[in-house]
């Protein structure tokens, strides 16, 4: 790839780019102008100038040409959007995987189709591997198994994975670091990004509420139906946050099911569904039932297996507990090193999701809720009413 053969894409990142056997390192960055209306206030929040500085900064130590491509009404229709529409059903998207799969490598490739580019360059932790025998481009655990981004990578197609380079996974985090200080790079102390990075400094309660709105609704103890407060709405509240862990959500009548003893063995948390599966290499692997996976971005997994059934949903089935499965989130696939796809998930705990005791659910549909009275006090140890 030569210099000039370098084009910015919306985040910035770090990536190694080989250039006339010297090896550089490259932070891209990018920079939109326009605005969706009330995103405006929000992406103002959003520190694009100072990517944008370092991005110009390093290119011009490196020669390399920097040219921003403006991507902002693509990453509101085709990600915000979701985002939004997923948490009006209750469900909790992800989304790195979206802004992969949607924007760095679709909207921005389509953008630069016209150009002469033969890849684009990214600085996620993970390798691309391709089988000379059949021309299949498979995706690789990193080097820096904390830091491996294969799990956001899991939904590219194989079109867009042929097209990727990722220089980053063969070098471990601290690596990276030394190099940018060995070539004296303006980005080389810099804090690694982190949360959504359209949102900013802004909080992820205060763009929901701002997109949403906000509806009273109440808190009800999953295992007795006790009345324990009230919530502004349940898109505001996400599977296993704390300190009361959110297990269930009745999004018809706006309800928010927690637990105190969330981690006691008689709530399954096994099995789980999947759907809209994509598979890197275009099929499904041969072999379902030695798979691992992933349920979120990190170093841990678990062996599994996973049973597709006719109408394309698959049931997976795990060898321990999880305590932090959510629909909407993504599981991806693993034979040994090599990721091949993911899903995303529908539903946790087998078929019947958390089993919430019938107290609470018949209390979740009455329409008078000023009826219930003043919240309880919490116990210490709480009567479970599935045991009656």
């Amino acid at each position: 790839m030569e210099p000039s053969s370098m084009v910015s894409i919306c985040r910035t990142s770090f990536s190694f780019c080989h250039i006339q056997h010297s090896i550089y390192l490259i932070e891209m960055g990018g920079l939109e102008d326009s605005f969706k209306e009330d995103f405006e206030n929000f992406w103002s929040e959003c520190p694009w100038e100072e990517d944008l500085k370092y991005a110009k900064a390093v290119c011009n130590q490196v020669d390399v040409a920097l040219e921003v491509v403006h991507l902002t009404d693509e990453y509101w229709d085709r990600v915000v959007s979701y985002l939004i529409d997923e948490y009006k059903y209750g469900r909790t998207p992800n989304p790195d995987v979206l802004c992969n799969t949607r924007i760095k490598f679709s909207a921005f490739m389509d953008a630069i189709s016209n150009m002469d580019f033969d890849f684009v360059a990214s600085g996620h932790y993970a390798k691309v591997v391709t089988d000379e025998t059949n021309e299949l481009s498979f995706l690789q655990l990193s080097k820096d198994m904390v830091k491996d981004q294969t799990y956001f990578l899991s939904y590219l197609s194989q079109a867009q994975l042929k097209r990727l380079v990722l220089p980053l996974g063969c070098i471990p985090k601290d690596e990276v670091r030394r190099l940018a200080r060995k070539f004296d790079l303006p980005n080389q102390e810099r804090r690694d990004s982190l949360g959504i990075c359209f949102l900013g400094k802004i909080k992820f309660s205060e763009f929901v509420g701002r997109h949403i709105g906000e509806k009273e609704g109440i808190l009800l103890e999953a295992e007795t139906g006790d009345f324990l407060g009230v919530h502004r709405g349940f898109w505001f509240h996400t599977i296993w946050s704390t300190p009361r862990y959110v297990v269930s959500k009745d999004v018809k009548n706006n309800v928010v099911f927690v637990s105190r003893n969330y981690y006691s063995v008689d709530k399954k948390r096994r099995s789980f569904r999947v759907g809209s599966f994509r598979w890197i290499s275009g099929s499904p692997p041969h072999n379902l039932n030695h798979l691992r996976c992933k349920v979120r971005h990190g170093p841990v997994f678990y062996d599994c297996s996973l049973d597709i059934e006719k109408d394309g949903i698959g049931t997976v089935q795990l060898p321990e507990d999880d305590q932090g499965l959510a629909a909407g989130q993504f599981a991806a696939f693993y034979i040994q090193e090599v990721c091949v796809g993911s899903g995303v998930i529908l539903e946790s705990w087998d078929d019947k999701g958390f089993p919430v005791c019938d107290k609470a659910r018949d209390i979740a549909k009455m329409k008078d809720k000023s009826k219930l009275g003043k919240p309880i006090t919490i116990k210490p140890k709480p009567q479970d009413c599935l045991r009656d």
